[in-house]
């Protein structure tokens, strides 16, 4: 069996993930999940400056294998469990990733591709890609991925494209907040990107990312707001937060972007 995936890590110190299943419309079943788990996890162990997760060919992924969903519906409730909680790993170490994260979207993102999306901190489509949350069109529910799904595009966007699973368009993704930012031509826009994120303090970025995930949905007591003004005072005193506002003052370039 050939793999599926590849995880190459670039020049600039990006590690790119590539789903590679074009004559099936990238889409996944549990051969497919087991490599991006296995890479993603790798990915996450590495000094990095980013994650980036592409796929090949015209779409971004149909999203589950129909062929394997249906060889899923002859096994037993506790092999649909195992084989579920698969898929929700993927989604926990994509969104737990201590790197940025950005996934690039052409063509259809269908079904479970969309938890992917959600899972990334920065999500780019082309002008002409088309979303849908499909499942219920097959009598299943778009389960695993709708605690990230719901976090993206809000419980409002939800009860509507959760219950109609419509197909919608880059703008409405853009709307409703699952992706950031569209465009004609995704390489550059990726180059673009990444070039920007590059530029900032490498643990300011992982820090900053660390935070969001400790603040997002909690309320603001005096735990948080202490957790806070620990945070930033730690990174102040820090060798990258000292170097950040030196070079500031100093009118040069901080030595990360050396």
């Amino acid at each position: 069996r050939t793999m599926s995936v590849t995880l190459q890590i670039t020049k600039s110190n990006v590690a790119v993930l590539v789903l590679s299943r074009p004559e099936k419309r990238n889409a996944f079943n549990s051969d497919v999940i087991h490599e991006l788990i296995q890479c993603i996890e790798h990915a996450n162990t590495l000094d990095i400056r980013a994650l980036v997760l592409k796929t090949e060919g015209k779409h971004f992924s149909a999203g589950a294998d129909l062929a394997w969903m249906k060889s899923m519906a002859d096994n037993n409730y506790n092999d649909n469990l195992a084989d579920s909680m698969q898929l929700a790993k993927l989604m926990q170490v994509l969104a737990q990733s201590p790197h940025p994260t950005i996934c690039a979207v052409q063509g259809a993102a269908f079904g479970g591709a969309l938890g992917l999306i959600a899972c990334c901190d920065i999500a780019l489509s082309k002008d002409d890609a088309q979303f849908c949350l499909s499942e219920v069109k097959l009598g299943l529910i778009p389960a695993v991925i709708s605690p990230y799904v719901i976090k993206a595009i809000g419980e409002r966007a939800a009860r509507r494209y959760f219950l109609t699973a419509e197909v919608f368009d880059a703008h409405t993704a853009k709307q409703l907040g699952l992706v950031h930012q569209i465009t004609g031509n995704l390489e550059t826009a990726l180059d673009n990107l990444l070039q920007t994120l590059i530029d900032n303090g490498p643990i300011a970025v992982k820090a900053a990312k660390a935070l969001i995930n400790d603040v997002a949905n909690k309320e603001i007591n005096e735990e948080l707001i202490a957790l806070t003004a620990e945070r930033i005072a730690k990174i102040r005193v820090s060798t990258e937060g000292q170097e950040g506002l030196s070079a500031f003052f100093d009118k040069r370039p901080p030595q990360w972007q050396l």
